[in-house]
C-alpha cells in the first residue's frame, strides 16, 4: 500500500470530499478557516527577548558584589605572598650583615690589622658573599629598601677604612640591617584576620626576629671587646667598657624581645624554639653570657676567656635561633602562599557559580520566549512528529495565547524535557564511569610507584642503620680505650699525690671516668656489640653489688642491707650483673628524692636463685608506665620497634633487660605500699657457684708486734647484714686465749669509702713516746687451718678506727723484710671488710653523706693516723724483748685478697691488684 504525501491545502489524494475539499477539522487551514476574519497576530519575540535580557543583567547585578569582594582578597594576598618571598630574601641578608656587622666589629675593636692572610682577607670573604646576596635583593626591591641596600657599600667604606670606633662602626650596620627587616615587619599589620595559620607565624615572628638580632649584636659585641688588644686597652678602658656596656643592654633587649615572643606564640610555636635552642654549645654560650654580661665592663679574668671558644659558642647559638626564625618565615610564606590559592579559588568559584546561573537564566527564558513564539501550525506537526516511533528531539514551538494549545504544549514539552534528561544523565553517567575508571588506574600506577619507592627507602634506612651502628660501636670502643688510659693516669697520679684537697678531686675524676666507662659500655649494649670482658673466678656477691655502687653518680645514697652467706657470682656474668644492678641504681637515685637513700639487699630462695632487691622513695609510676617498664626489661628487642619519640626515656632500662637477658637474669619493677619503687633481680641458681673458695688471711704484722688476722673479702661477703661504723673506744679485751680472739672490732656503716689496713714500719729511735691508750680492738677469724690462731693486743693507744693511715715517704724508716704487698701510695694492700660491731653495746648511728669537707678531713685523719700509729708501735717494739719481735712477724698464709668492687678489674698493675681507697675505686 502506497502511502501519499499530505498536500499543501491540507488533503490527501484519498481523504478528499465529494466535492473535492476536505472536511473541516480543528485547526485545519481549508477553507473555512480561510473565511474567518483575520486576527492581529501579537509579536511578542521583541518584550522576551528584553525579558531574556533583564534577567541576565540582573543575575551579573547581584553576582557584581562577590566578585569584586573575591577579586580585593586576592589582590591583597597577592601582595602579601610577594612581600612574604621578598621578606625571605632580606632575611638572608640580614643575617649575612649581622655577620659581617659583628666581624667588622672585632676588626675595627683589633685596631684594623691589614695583611693579605690577615682578618681584612677574611673580611673580603664574608663581604664577597653579603654583595651576592644584596644583588638578588636589589632586583624586587622597593624604593625604600633600595636606598637602603644603597647604604651598604658607604657604611662598609667608613668602617673599614675610617676613623670611627667599633661601636660605631656597629651602630651603622645596625640602622642598614634594621631597615632591611622593615619589609618583614610591616606583614604583621598587613595580614587580614582571616589569614589565621599565617597570622600564628607572623606575630611571633617579628619578636624573635628582634631578639635573633640582638642576639646576634651581643655576640659582635662580647668579640669587639675581647679583641681589643691589651697592652693598649687596659681592663676598665673606655673602648672595652662601651663595648661591654653596648653588649649588656643588647643581652637586656633580647631577653625582652624573647618575652614578647613567649606571650605572642602559640605553645607548639615556643616549644620549636625550646626543642632547637638547646644542647652544650648553647648551654655553654648561656653561661659565657651570663659571666660576660653581668656587668657593662669585663674584669681581668673575663678578659683572659678564649675568644675563639667564647665566639664558636655564641655564633652556634645564634645560627639555631636563626634557623626558627627561617623556619617560621618559611611557614608564614607558605600559609599566605595557602591564603593567595584560596582566595584564587573562592574567585574562581564565584565567577563560575555567576556564569552558570547567568547561562541558566538566559537558556531558561531563550526557551520559553521560543516556546511562545511558534506558529499553532507547528504545534500540530510538531505533535504528530512526537507521537511517532522516530519522534523529534525538538521541542513543540508554537504561537498564540490559546489556553488549551497552551497546555498541549506543556504537556508535550514536558515529556520531552524529561526524555532529554534521562538521555542527559545517562550520558553524564557513562563520562563519570570513565573518568573514575581512568582515575583508578593513575592511582594503581602511583601506588606501585610508591611501594617501589618505598622498598628503595627501606633498603637505605637499613644500610644507613647499619653505618651507624658500625660507626658507634668504633667510637665506643675507642673511647672506651681512652677512658682505661685515663683511669690507669687518674690513679698514677693518685698514688704519687699527698695534697688532700687535690687527692680528693682526683678520687672524683676517677669516679666520673668510671661512670663514663659505663655509659660507653651502654652504647656497645645499644649497637648490639657485646663487650665481654668476664674472668674464670668467682666474684663474692658483695663485690658484684659494690662495683653497681661505684658506677652511679649518687653512690652516696646508696645503703647496703642484708645479703645471703657465701654467696658468690660466676665470673663470666658477674660483670654483666653488676651493670644491670647499676643501671637500676642509676634510675632509683635519679627519681628519688636527693635526700633520701636507696636500699639494697638480697635474699636466697629455696629453689636456690637470689633475689636482689633495689627500694627507693620516690613518688612512684603509675600502672601502666610500669607495666610499660616491665615489658622493655623483659623483652629489651622490641625497641627497636617502638616511636624513636620514645628512646631516650628508658635507655637504661634497655641496657639492663638486654644484659640481663644475656645470662637468663630477670628484672622487673614494682611499686612499693609505703611509696617508692623496688626492682627486683632475681639471679639464677646456675649463676651462682656452690662452693665457695677458702677464705684468705690478711696479717697486719709490724716487727716485734703479735700477727693481727683480719678477715677478708669472702668473710665481709658472706656477712648477713653490713652494719653501721661506731664511734669511740673499744672496750678492754681479756688476755690472749688460744682458742680466740682477744678483743672485739668495731663496725663500721656501709659508706662509700672503704679504708685501708695499716701497716706500720719503726721509726727512728729519737721518735716522742706515746700517750697510753686503749687497746687495739680486732674480731677472730675463721680460718681453714685446724689450729687458731690466738694474738695480744698491744700496749699503748692506737688512732681511731675512722683514720686512714699514709706515711709519707721521706719520714719512713727502712723496714724489715715482710711478704705484704703495697700499693703505690705507699700503704698496704687492703682487702674491704665487714666486722661486727664491738661488745660495748655502742648504737650505730644514723647513715650520713660523704661530702667533700668530711672527705679531705678523713684524707687528713689518715696522715695524723699513720704518724700516731708509727710511734705507737715504736714505743711497743722499744718495750719487747728482740726474740719476741721476730716471732710476731709476717706469717705464713695468703696475703692477697679477692679485688675489690668490679667484679673484673680491668687496670691490673703489672700482675697484682690494686685494692683502691673508695667506692669511686670499687671498679677501677
Amino acid at each position: 500500500m502506497q502511502k501519499k504525501r499530505p498536500r499543501k491545502n491540507g488533503t490527501v489524494a484519498n481523504g478528499t470530499a465529494p466535492d473535492g475539499t476536505a472536511p473541516d477539522r480543528p485547526g485545519s487551514e481549508g477553507p473555512a478557516a480561510a473565511t474567518a476574519p483575520a486576527r492581529r497576530r501579537v509579536r511578542v519575540r521583541s518584550r522576551l527577548v528584553v525579558g531574556v535580557a533583564v534577567a541576565g543583567l540582573a543575575v551579573l547585578a547581584a553576582g557584581a558584589p562577590a566578585v569584586v569582594s573575591a577579586s580585593a582578597d586576592l589582590k591583597d594576598s597577592q601582595q602579601l605572598v610577594t612581600l612574604a618571598e621578598q621578606s625571605r630574601q632580606t632575611l638572608t641578608l640580614a643575617h649575612l650583615l649581622g655577620d659581617e656587622r659583628d666581624a667588622v666589629t672585632e676588626y675595627v675593636a683589633k685596631g684594623r690589622p691589614g695583611g693579605p692572610q690577615g682578618a681584612q682577607a677574611a673580611l673580603q670573604e664574608r663581604t664577597a658573599g653579603t654583595d651576592r646576596q644584596l644583588g638578588e635583593v636589589r632586583s624586587d626591591a622597593g624604593e625604600e629598601l633600595a636606598r637602603a641596600l644603597g647604604r651598604v657599600r658607604a657604611v662598609r667604606t667608613e668602617a673599614l677604612e675610617g676613623k670611627g670606633s667599633a661601636l660605631a662602626a656597629h651602630q651603622a650596620y645596625s640602622g642598614v640591617i634594621a631597615e632591611v627587616l622593615a619589609p618583614g615587619a610591616r606583614l604583621v599589620e598587613l595580614t587580614p584576620p582571616r589569614a589565621g595559620d599565617a597570622l600564628v607565624t607572623t606575630r611571633p615572628l617579628a619578636p624573635l626576629g628582634q631578639a635573633v638580632e640582638q642576639a646576634s649584636a651581643t655576640r659582635g659585641l662580647l668579640l669587639a671587646a675581647l679583641a681589643v688588644p691589651r697592652g693598649e686597652q687596659p681592663p676598665g678602658a673606655a673602648a672595652v667598657d662601651e663595648l661591654t656596656g653596648a653588649a649588656q643592654r643588647a643581652r637586656v633587649r633580647e631577653q625582652g624581645a624573647l618575652e614578647d615572643f613567649a606571650r605572642a606564640a602559640r605553645p607548639d610555636v615556643r616549644q620549636t624554639l625550646t626543642a632547637t635552642v638547646t644542647g652544650p654549645e648553647v648551654k655553654t654560650a648561656d653561661d659565657h653570657l651570663k659571666r660576660l654580661t653581668d656587668r657593662p665592663t669585663l674584669s681581668s679574668a673575663d678578659r683572659k676567656v678564649d675568644a675563639g671558644t667564647v665566639g664558636s659558642a655564641l655564633t652556634a647559638r645564634v645560627d639555631r635561633m636563626r634557623s626558627v626564625e627561617a623556619t617560621l618565615a618559611g611557614q608564614r610564606a607558605t600559609a599566605l602562599a595557602a591564603l593567595r590559592d584560596d582566595d584564587v579559588t573562592a574567585l574562581e568559584t564565584v565567577l563560575a557559580f555567576l556564569g552558570v546561573l547567568f547561562l541558566v537564566t538566559i537558556g531558561v527564558a531563550t526557551a520559553i520566549a521560543r516556546s511562545l513564539t511558534r506558529p499553532l501550525s507547528v504545534l500540530r506537526r510538531g505533535a504528530a512528529r512526537l507521537a511517532t516511533a522516530e519522534g523529534s528531539v525538538e521541542p513543540v514551538r508554537f504561537t498564540g495565547r490559546d489556553d488549551e494549545f497552551a497546555e498541549v504544549v506543556r504537556n508535550l514539552n514536558a515529556v520531552r524535557d524529561q526524555t532529554v534528561s534521562l538521555h542527559t544523565r545517562i550520558a553524564g553517567l557513562d563520562a563519570d564511569r570513565r573518568r573514575i575508571i581512568g582515575r583508578n588506574e593513575a592511582l594503581a600506577t602511583g601506588r606501585e610507584a610508591l611501594e617501589d619507592e618505598l622498598s628503595q627507602l627501606r633498603a637505605g634506612l637499613e644500610e644507613h642503620r647499619r653505618i651507624m651502628s658500625t660507626t658507634s660501636v668504633s667510637l665506643s670502643l675507642r673511647t672506651l680505650g681512652l677512658v682505661e688510659r685515663q683511669l690507669a693516669v687518674i690513679e698514677e697520679m693518685e698514688s704519687e699525690e699527698p695534697d688532700p684537697d687535690r687527692l680528693s678531686t682526683l678520687f672524683k675524676l676517677d669516679h666520673l671516668a668510671t661512670v663514663m666507662r659505663r655509659h660507653n659500655e651502654n652504647l656497645l649494649v645499644l649497637a648490639g656489640q657485646e663487650h665481654g670482658h668476664g674472668q674464670a673466678a668467682a666474684v663474692p656477691l658483695v663485690d658484684v653489688m659494690r662495683a653497681a655502687v661505684s658506677e652511679i653518680e649518687r653512690y652516696e645514697r646508696v645503703e647496703l642491707g642484708a645479703l645471703p652467706s657465701y654467696t658468690q657470682v660466676a665470673g663470666h656474668a658477674a660483670d654483666d650483673i653488676s651493670h644491670v644492678l647499676a643501671e637500676l641504681l642509676e634510675n632509683a637515685t635519679t627519681f628519688s628524692p636527693p635526700d633520701a637513700r636507696v636500699k639494697v639487699s638480697g635474699r636466697l630462695l629455696d629453689s636456690g636463685d637470689v633475689v636482689l632487691s633495689v627500694e627507693d622513695e620516690g613518688i612512684g609510676v603509675t600502672g601502666d608506665r610500669l607495666a610499660a617498664l616491665n615489658e622493655r626489661l623483659a623483652t629489651p628487642e622490641a625497641y627497636d620497634e617502638e616511636p624513636e619519640a620514645e628512646h631516650g626515656l628508658g635507655l637504661g632500662l634497655y641496657v639492663a633487660g638486654r644484659l640481663a637477658a644475656r645470662h637468663g637474669v630477670s628484672a622487673e619493677l614494682r611499686t612499693l605500699r609505703h611509696g617508692g619503687t623496688e626492682a627486683l633481680v632475681v639471679v639464677p641458681a646456675a649463676l651462682l657457684p656452690a662452693t665457695p673458695p677458702a677464705s684468705p688471711v690478711h696479717t697486719l704484722g709490724a716487727p716485734g708486734a703479735p700477727a693481727l688476722r683480719l678477715p677478708g673479702i669472702i668473710a665481709e661477703a658472706n656477712e648477713n647484714v653490713l652494719p653501721s661504723r661506731v664511734r669511740g673506744a673499744a672496750a678492754p679485751a681479756a688476755a690472749p686465749d688460744p682458742q680466740a680472739s682477744a678483743w672485739p672490732e668495731p663496725g663500721f656503716e656501709p659508706e662509700p669509702v672503704l679504708e685501708p689496713e695499716p701497716r706500720f714500719e719503726p721509726e727512728p729511735a729519737h721518735a716522742p713516746a706515746p700517750e697510753p691508750a686503749a687497746e687495739l680492738p680486732a674480731r677472730a677469724v675463721p680460718e681453714p687451718a685446724p689450729a687458731p690462731v690466738a694474738f695480744a693486743p698491744p700496749p699503748g693507744r692506737l688512732p681511731p678506727t675512722e683514720q686512714v693511715f699514709r706515711v709519707p715517704p721521706q719520714q719512713e724508716a727502712p723496714a724489715e723484710p715482710t711478704d705484704e704487698e703495697l700499693t703505690d701510695k705507699g700503704l698496704p694492700k687492703r682487702t674491704p671488710r665487714v666486722v661486727a660491731a664491738g661488745r660495748g653495746g655502742d648504737v650505730p648511728p644514723e647513715p650520713r653523706r660523704v661530702d667533700a669537707d668530711e672527705l679531705r678531713r678523713r684524707l687528713g685523719g689518715f696522715y695524723r693516723g699513720a704518724q700516731d700509729g708509727r710511734r705507737v708501735v715504736e714505743a711497743e717494739l722499744a718495750q719487747a724483748p728482740r726474740q719476741d719481735r721476730w716471732q710476731g712477724g709476717p706469717q705464713d698464709g695468703p696475703q692477697d685478697g679477692p679485688h675489690d668492687g668490679r667484679p673484673q678489674d680491668r687496670r691490673q698493675d703489672q700482675g697484682h691488684t690494686d685494692r683502691g681507697d673508695t667506692a669511686q675505686e670499687a671498679r677501677t
